[in-house]
């Protein structure tokens, strides 16, 4: 009979005491330790991973000696998602995908699967849904159905000997948190429980060549529930985005060990399921009637693509001690550094007004090249001047003032010009000094600015 202990593991970062503390020693995060039982003996072992061309990982060899391989990509059948994961997925990855419920995980990795079986066989696990409402999801998105192979189970055991015998390419189980292992006796999306299953998943593709996607569960925070090292034994993190009255979905990587980190693929939710957007910076630009005081368009850089996005500000009088700095989709101490500059180099005065920011389209900026483009909203609101709709604003505001230049300004330009846009004000050092992009941006008048004040001139 195996010996059974009680320990207590840590729900953010999956460190192990003997003992229950109120502050984890190791992520110093509170009342997180989760009281679990440890099975000992030693007669459960599963085999050691030998790497990934099966080469034995216990012997140590130089760097110059190892063999490298060419990762051949699998496309998705989605362009947005290949963009994400840095253009396909690679033989023998894992890849984790987090969101709030109902977002649309389940329905995109569901389709992109049906897709893929049609030159790879594939198998979908799910342990929330029945067969029929899996089956049922499928048919009222029109998707192929013939050459997708389902199961319904939670035992990673038997889901593993199930794998052995279909011998997938492409396995999705949905969702880690309710796959559970008979080595712990303990209730499915527990620490322990969540380590050691993702664990046996992770083995079973690295020595395989599988390529799996587990779909995990969020926290009220929008983090991905269960330890913190579920996140560093997979490849790839991405996480789902989008508001709920909203019919845009965002998938951003987090993490990627076969590509750029930072990437962004553009979603729309249709009855069909969830359709790439080709173009985003369409979708996030307000075209009006007439023109609005308080809105600009700023050139954002989201992965390896530049994209247009509309902020808007509202500047209203304060009759509250401390007025109130709201801020969506970007950093409130980020704006509040901003006002700092403004007043003190500018001389306008906000101390005593309300300002509201907002980043149309859901979309969360945290580069510094949005500087300019939220204090000219701010200045267009507070003075009721709206800025021209037709010019796009990029630059970094340093806290003298100065407008230092932002990476990758030519190809910002590029995309402007691309929507019509016919002016733009750009850092010094971000103007066109190529024929080719000179050509590209031909009609657009380039201001070049060095500092805040220049700004306000126009």
């Amino acid at each position: 009979m195996l010996k059974t202990k009680v320990i207590y593991a840590c729900s953010s970062c999956g460190a192990l005491s003997p003992k229950w503390v109120g502050q984890c020693p190791d992520c110093e995060a509170w009342n997180s330790l989760v009281e679990e039982t440890a099975v000992g003996g030693g007669k459960n072992k599963l085999p050691r991973f030998q790497g990934y061309a099966g080469v034995d990982s216990s012997k140590a060899i130089l760097l110059s000696q190892v063999e490298l391989q060419n990762e051949a990509r699998i496309a998705t059948g989605s362009a947005e998602l290949d963009r994400v994961l840095g253009g396909g997925v690679v033989a023998g990855s894992v890849i984790l995908l987090g969101g709030d419920p109902g977002i649309g995980k389940s329905s995109l990795l569901l389709q992109t699967l049906c897709q893929m079986s049609l030159q790879h066989k594939a198998l979908y696990v799910t342990g929330e849904e029945s067969l029929q409402q899996v089956t049922l999801r499928a048919r009222r998105m029109g998707l192929p159905q013939e050459h997708l192979s389902l199961l319904a189970e939670t035992q990673v055991e038997r889901i593993l000997d199930i794998a052995q015998s279909i011998r997938p390419e492409i396995m999705v189980v949905d969702s880690i948190q309710t796959i559970y292992t008979e080595l712990i006796p303990s209730a499915p999306g527990g620490v322990s429980q969540v380590r050691e299953t993702a664990s046996q998943l992770v083995r079973y593709a690295k020595q395989t060549g599988t390529v799996i996607f587990l779909v995990g569960h969020v926290t009220k925070e929008g983090n991905l529930a269960g330890p913190r090292v579920l996140e560093h034994m997979v490849d790839t993190v991405l996480y789902f985005e989008g508001e709920a009255d909203s019919r845009f979905r965002l998938i951003r990587a987090v993490k990627n060990r076969f590509g750029a980190v930072g990437e962004l693929g553009v979603f729309a939710m249709t009855e069909k399921g969830l359709r790439e957007v080709s173009s985003p910076s369409s979708i996030f630009l307000s075209r009006y009637t007439a023109p609005v005081s308080g809105s600009v368009v700023m050139a954002t850089w989201e992965g390896s693509r530049p994209m247009l996005v509309e902020v808007q500000a509202l500047v209203d009088e304060s009759f509250l001690p401390n007025p109130r700095r709201v801020t969506i989709g970007m950093e409130s101490n980020r704006l509040a550094m901003l006002l700092a500059v403004l007043h003190r180099h500018c001389g306008v005065v906000t101390y005593n007004q309300d300002i509201f920011i907002n980043v149309v389209g859901g979309i969360r900026v945290t580069e510094t090249a949005a500087d300019l483009a939220v204090l000219l909203a701010i200045l267009s609101s507070l003075r009721n001047r709206p800025w021209p709709s037709d010019c796009v604003v990029l630059g970094e505001v340093g806290l003298s003032g100065e407008i230092r230049p932002v990476q990758s300004g030519q190809e910002r330009l590029r995309e402007a010009a691309k929507h019509g846009f016919k002016s733009a004000i750009v850092p010094e050092a971000n103007v066109p000094k190529g024929s080719t992009i000179k050509q590209d941006c031909k009609g657009m008048e380039i201001k070049a600015v060095q500092h805040l004040k220049q700004v306000l001139n126009f």
